[in-house]
C-alpha cells in the first residue's frame, strides 16, 4: 500500500471510531454518573414512599434536554479528532468555545441540563482526543 492510502485509511478510521464509538462513550459515561434524561418529579404514592412521575410543562420550549445534543456531538468529536489528526490542536479550543457560547441560553434558562452538558462535553472531547492522539501517532 502506498502511504497516501494508508494516512486515509487511519484518518478515516480514526474520524469513524471517534464520531460511532464516541456515540456509546457518552451514553455510558452518562448512565455511569446517573444523569437523568429527564428530571423526574416525584410524587407520593398510596404506600406512603415516593416515586419519580414525569409532570407535564407548561412551556414546551423548557426541554431538559437539550435539542440537538446528539448532531452537535458528532461534530464535536469530527472536529476534534480532525484538528489533532491534522496537528492543529489550537483548534480544539475554538471547538469547546463555539459549543459553550451557542448553548449559553440554553444552560442559563434550564440549569438542570449543566450536569449532562458538561459530563457529556467531557466525555465526548476525551475519547475524541484519544482517537486523534492515536491517529496522529499512527500517521507518523
Amino acid at each position: 500500500m502506498t502511504q497516501a492510502l494508508v494516512s486515509a485509511v487511519v484518518v478515516l478510521s480514526c474520524s469513524l471510531l471517534s464520531v460511532f464509538g464516541g456515540w456509546g462513550i457518552v451514553a455510558l459515561v452518562l448512565r455511569w454518573a446517573r444523569v437523568p434524561e429527564l428530571p423526574p418529579s416525584r410524587e407520593p404514592t398510596p404506600a406512603g414512599s415516593t416515586a419519580p412521575v414525569l409532570s407535564p410543562r407548561d412551556d414546551a420550549s423548557e426541554s431538559p434536554v437539550l435539542r440537538g445534543g446528539t448532531w452537535i456531538g458528532v461534530l464535536e468529536r469530527l472536529a476534534t479528532t480532525g484538528a489533532l489528526l491534522s496537528g492543529h490542536a489550537t483548534l480544539i479550543a475554538v471547538v469547546v468555545a463555539v459549543k459553550g457560547l451557542g448553548r449559553w441560553a440554553d444552560l442559563k434558562d434550564n440549569p438542570g441540563s449543566t450536569e449532562r452538558f458538561i459530563i457529556g462535553t467531557l466525555a465526548s472531547l476525551t475519547w475524541a482526543g484519544m482517537c486523534g492522539i492515536i491517529g496522529a501517532a499512527l500517521l507518523g
